[in-house]
């Protein structure tokens, strides 16, 4: 897979794909990966990333690539 993808019409990172679900800066991002589901919103396919915003937090994120649809799983 590759580390871009183009989401919302622009080629993102793992890592400003992060940022766009977190509205704010992460510390480090994996791989973004295909979420095996559609954006509930407009039937979009669905990215998911695993990053860090802050040294004691790993958070399981999930933005669609065609519309606004974020969601985020912290453990």
């Amino acid at each position: 897979m590759s580390d871009n993808r183009v989401v919302q019409g622009r080629m993102v990172t793992p890592l400003s794909l992060a940022e766009l679900i977190e509205d704010d800066d992460v510390m480090d991002a994996e791989a973004i990966e295909e979420a095996d589901r559609q954006c509930p919103d407009c039937g979009g396919d669905v990215l998911e990333v695993v990053y860090m915003p802050g040294v004691t937090e790993l958070v399981t994120g999930r933005k669609c690539q065609d519309c606004d649809w974020a969601e985020t799983e912290r453990d």
